[in-house]
């Protein structure tokens, strides 16, 4: 079957972008895609990283002003 992505692939792909889309809006899609890309990417190292340790006066204000609710 051959590679998915030639280069000739990628230039008729590029192409119809190009007839679809106009040169106007090519600039502000290809914004649009790297602002998305990169929020996915600060959304993932989010998840990867641990959380910060809470400050010492906000933990004692924490259990504090916890309750415990009994759910009978």
């Amino acid at each position: 079957m051959g590679e998915l992505l030639q280069p000739t692939h990628l230039i008729v792909i590029g192409i119809l972008f190009f007839i679809l889309f106009g040169a106007k809006r090519l600039p502000e899609i290809g914004k649009g895609l790297g602002e998305g890309l990169r929020g996915f990417k600060d959304g993932l190292k989010g998840l990867m990283d641990p959380p910060p340790p809470l400050p010492a006066q906000d933990k004692a204000s924490v259990t504090a002003n916890s309750t415990t609710v009994d759910l009978k």
